[in-house]
């Protein structure tokens, strides 16, 4: 098992296949973008796939998420996915994605055996869709969404940040939208993931927040309080709305920065380039690639892995005044 020092096993594995993208969001990166990963430092499919069977296989991981960057962007992504979903135990296989190209994609990745996704929508207007994103493709992010859905990736579960100022105005409207669609919605607190350093706590919409803005125009009772476990959204029935399907509508609240979930986090992460973090906001990794590619053998590499965990820290530290941001950003992480 990945078991830390506090009694917590890691089961959910994230795989960022690549640091690129394709939108330029103002809470991610810069206009120019970023200095991208040189090509012989990220890790081939083959050496991905031999990790994520070690993980499986060797370590207890029964979750797999494909992440970025944009996953998507990943030409050898289906094989990936094929390859993951053909492992014993078969592990739960999904994606996290910006939507753009998985309306093509989608029946692909469901025939390959991905299990689910989650697109990232932080608003359903075009012109503010161009000023965060810096894009003009937020109907492709629907078109995605909507592809997804219909290959049977579902639930499509969405993620959506909410920016004072900038679209803290529409947390009514993103639900009511998901609602329409059947897709399950999750509000996310804007976390210091930033490449350029400048998020600031006056600026951050708190759950608290997105709750009361929630409750302007719903009616919401908590769902899970007693079997939340490890899942990082509160849960929160809609009261009186149905999905078209004929379900009691949800909504999920991630408080990242003011409800903390560190106590019950069981998740491991695996860069682009092979490293391994045992925390998003790590300050430190353990090289895997290094071992891989220097013909370490499985349980060598297992061993590592293990020891990387073993270290996690008790909580992400963002509270602390000490807190130092990580040095990658969001994008070269993985979500």
């Amino acid at each position: 098992m990945l078991a830390d020092s506090y009694g917590r096993v890691a089961t959910d594995l994230r795989v960022s296949l690549t640091d690129r993208c394709n939108l330029r969001c103002t809470y991610c990166m810069p206009p120019e973008g970023l200095e991208w990963l040189p090509k012989p430092e990220l890790l081939t499919d083959d050496e991905i796939l031999s990790l994520i069977r070690v993980g499986v296989t060797r370590l207890g991981i029964t979750e797999v998420r494909f992440t970025g960057g944009e996953p998507l962007l990943r030409r050898g992504l289906p094989g990936l996915v094929a390859g993951t979903t053909a492992l014993t135990p078969r592990p739960q296989t999904a994606l996290t994605t910006n939507g753009i190209g998985l309306a093509r994609m989608a029946p692909a990745l469901a025939e390959a055996g991905l299990d689910r996704v989650n697109v990232s929508l932080d608003t359903l207007r075009h012109d503010r869709f161009e000023r965060l994103a810096r894009r003009r493709r937020l109907q492709d992010v629907l078109d995605g969404m909507a592809g997804a859905a219909e290959a049977g990736l579902t639930p499509v579960k969405v993620n959506a940040v909410l920016m004072r100022g900038v679209n803290d105005d529409e947390a009514a409207d993103l639900l009511s939208y998901c609602v329409e669609h059947g897709y399950e919605l999750r509000f996310i607190e804007q976390m210091p993931l930033d490449a350029q350093h400048g998020w600031r706590r006056d600026t951050m919409v708190t759950a608290d927040e997105i709750l009361a803005r929630l409750e302007a125009d719903f009616t919401l009772e908590a769902a899970d309080a007693d079997t939340r476990g490890s899942a990082p959204a509160e849960l929160f029935h809609v009261r009186g709305v149905r999905f078209p399907g004929g379900d009691q509508a949800t909504v999920g609240v991630i408080g990242s920065v003011t409800r903390p979930f560190c106590g019950a986090c069981d998740r491991v992460r695996l860069t682009a380039d092979g490293q391994i973090r045992n925390c998003l906001f790590a300050r430190q990794e353990s090289d895997l690639r290094a071992l891989l590619r220097g013909g370490a053998t499985d349980e060598e590499i297992a061993d590592s892995w293990r020891a990387a965990v073993a270290t996690k820290l008790p909580g992400h530290g963002i509270n602390d005044p000490a807190f130092l941001q990580p040095a990658r950003p969001m994008s070269a992480i993985g979500g």
